[in-house]
């Protein structure tokens, strides 16, 4: 059965793949590498989609869907879609950024709230086929309330002045480099900082039975409902949360969106899977 839909859903570090059929089910996945627009050669980008297309066989499908960090403006957009175009006769090809992919992954074809929980936190309002309001996340320097990096910010802004509790951060020494230098090194000169900061996420998770972790946790997450979700209409509209350190933390989640009065619609672990029930 020839496939006909290609989805992609990437990030900075990899991309997911994947085709479905002509009665809509999925007949190939596969990863690739990441593409992010605002940190990658555009030419490396094109060649990831390029090589894909090839050396999958994917040059007869019909339609083509990416779904990528960085495409900010639609001179990005049309850049991609005539690059892919140039690959194969698709006959329908959207470009869209990632937070349309969560967007879509979380409320399918339904208006909503779509909520980005991961590494990193966005928001927006989804009419049920465009993103219509924005609250801007401000990445993990100003912003990014509620996701790993934040959690892991406020956890290390507490440890460097002594006031984590003393259980906590013997556990945390014999896992990481506590050293003050380590510290600096990873939030100020590593390769990725945010990804640092989200690095210690789960290692605040695991003792979130203690009432200093619990209440980091929480303090992160209700920053995240005060400070984004309560500019949205949320007595009207559900909210979809997707990324895996939401996925992780849903049994935390729940009751103080419930608390809020925040109706939630669905968590979806990684986007794609939604998408491939929008696009289908």
């Amino acid at each position: 059965m020839a496939p006909i839909k290609v989805i992609v859903e990437s990030g900075a570090t990899k991309s997911e793949w994947r085709v479905l059929g002509e009665d809509g089910r999925e007949v190939k996945r596969f990863l690739r590498a990441g593409t992010n627009v605002s940190s990658m050669k555009m030419e490396d980008i094109k060649s990831t989609i390029a090589d894909a297309i090839a050396s999958e066989g994917l040059e007869r499908a019909t339609g083509f869907y990416l779904y990528t960090a960085g495409v900010v403006t639609p001179y990005i957009a049309d850049e991609l879609e005539n690059h892919i175009r140039s690959l194969a006769q698709f006959d329908e090809i959207e470009i869209h950024n990632d937070l349309m992919g969560a967007a879509r992954g979380a409320c399918g074809h339904e208006p909503g709230i779509a909520a980005i929980l991961g590494t990193g936190s966005n928001t927006c309002f989804y009419d049920g086929s465009t993103i219509s309001q924005k609250v801007y996340s401000g990445g993990y320097v100003i912003g990014d309330d509620g996701s790993g990096a934040a959690l892991g910010k406020l956890f290390l802004a507490d440890f460097i002045k002594g006031l984590v509790p003393e259980t906590i951060a013997s556990d945390f020494a014999k896992e990481f480099d506590a050293s003050y230098p380590g510290i600096v090194q990873g939030v100020y000169r590593s390769a990725s900082p945010s990804g640092y900061l989200g690095s210690l996420a789960p290692f605040i998770l695991r003792h979130y039975s203690h009432p200093y972790a619990k209440a980091l946790v929480d303090k992160n997450f209700q920053a995240f409902i005060d400070r984004s979700l309560l500019k949205y209409e949320i007595a009207r509209y559900p909210v979809g949360i997707v990324g895996g350190f939401g996925w992780a933390c849903k049994d935390i989640i729940a009751p103080l969106f419930d608390k809020a009065g925040i109706t939630i619609s669905r968590f979806v672990k990684a986007p794609i899977e939604g998408l491939c029930e929008y696009h289908r």
